[in-house]
């Protein structure tokens, strides 16, 4: 299924204290990739938690495509504004956007 949020990214200043809330509220599983970023499992949508220095400030829905070039179009045909042009990062490729009310979000493609 294409262009469907299938990931959401919770921005941390502490991962690790991040991940273990999240582990021990909601029994989530958790699974590190290293010193900036966890991805959890069992939350009813997959996600991640991320302590980088380029993380985002505020919780991020993220979209998956069939079509990263094509998706990245149709966000600025509809008035979003690219705020992190296409990059690469272990599991594919991406980019970030802001939709006209504010909010960042990203879309991504899987590495084939």
């Amino acid at each position: 299924m294409s262009d469907r949020i299938d990931y959401i990214e919770f921005p941390t200043s502490n991962r690790a204290a991040t991940s273990a809330f999240f582990q021990a509220a909601f029994g989530w599983g958790i699974v590190s990739y290293g010193p900036d970023y966890d991805a959890l499992g069992q939350a009813g949508i997959d996600g991640g938690v991320d302590q980088g220095a380029d993380k985002v400030a505020a919780t991020m829905a993220v979209v998956r495509t069939d079509d990263l070039d094509d998706a990245e179009k149709r966000v600025l045909a509809a008035g979003g504004t690219i705020t992190r042009a296409q990059f690469d990062f272990p599991g594919g490729r991406r980019f970030h956007f802001r939709e006209p009310g504010g909010n960042e979000m990203a879309v991504w493609i899987a590495r084939e």
